[in-house]
């Protein structure tokens, strides 16, 4: 391939890549690539072709191009390359490409090998199921990796599920003065086997249902009110969003996640730890 071959091969890849057209975009980059794989603007067009893949959810192509990507990339300077391979190695657990690429992004991981099981902080994502969107807070165990904190009302979506987000912020949670960033869904890493219930509660007062809530995570559960959630708009939600701490009091449906048996077990127990003011009914599973 000629150099002036290859270089409207570049420019009809771009133009691609500007009408978000992925896989034409990744192609042109590839077919350039197998001819000049090592010119000094080929590691953008590595990153480039596996951005595309990444786009696309082939996950096996973005890790493919991904490591060319990251072999032309400057280690410790942040650069994205290391990201969206890191994201693409844990999505195929290979854990010792995950850790090296993460190392080269320039962050600092727990020592070890295998999976990554860190403390990276609490940050909120947006679950995205057949259409549904909910964002939900995650502690995160890795850059891409968390935990699901929240009892979502989505269909499907599991309280303690693992989660693999993106990078890039989508929105924003500020709580108590701190901002939390919010970051779009990726897939479903590990599913969790907790069902879903469903109970009325009568709290008389905002600590007896806060004590009801930290009864279920003590126990690893999850206890999720109805008066904790806020319906937004697809804008409002990518946006700024001041959120107070704490629940409302009285009577309203709860969200829980934990085995039948044991959610009566500690529904009874919280209703009899006061004489009067606590109260449930009507416990059922959500399909």
């Amino acid at each position: 391939m000629r150099k002036s071959e290859a270089k409207q091969l570049i420019e009809q890849a771009r133009a691609a890549w500007d009408a978000e057209e992925w896989q034409r975009a990744a192609d042109l980059y590839e077919q350039v690539l197998a001819h000049y794989p090592d010119l000094e603007a080929s590691a953008v067009w590595w990153y480039d072709a596996a951005l595309g893949h990444k786009f696309l959810g082939n996950w096996e192509k973005a890790y493919e191009l991904g490591v060319q990507a990251a072999a032309r990339s400057p280690r410790g300077e942040g650069d994205p390359a290391f990201w969206n391979l890191g994201i693409a190695a844990t999505i195929r657990r290979d854990w010792a490409t995950a850790r090296d690429a993460w190392s080269g992004f320039g962050i600092d991981l727990p020592d070890g090998e295998g999976e990554i099981a860190g403390r990276f902080g609490n940050v909120c994502v947006r679950l995205d199921t057949d259409g549904e969107r909910e964002v939900v807070w995650i502690e995160r165990l890795c850059p891409t990796r968390g935990r699901v904190l929240n009892v979502p009302v989505t269909g499907g979506r599991r309280y303690g599920e693992i989660v693999v987000h993106d990078g890039e912020p989508k929105g924003e949670r500020v709580v108590a003065g701190t901002t939390y960033p919010v970051f779009d869904e990726l897939l479903l890493f590990e599913p969790s086997d907790l069902p879903t219930l469903s109970v009325t509660v009568a709290a008389a007062e905002r600590a007896d249902l806060e004590a009801l809530l930290q009864l279920f995570t003590d126990h690893d559960f999850g206890a999720e009110p109805e008066s904790s959630l806020v319906v937004l708009c697809a804008c409002c939600s990518e946006g700024t969003l001041h959120k107070e701490r704490g629940v409302q009091a009285g009577a309203q449906r709860v969200s829980l996640a934990a085995p039948e048996g044991d959610a009566r077990r500690l529904l009874d127990q919280w209703a009899g730890d006061t004489a009067i003011g606590r109260s449930w009914s009507g416990l059922e599973v959500v399909a």
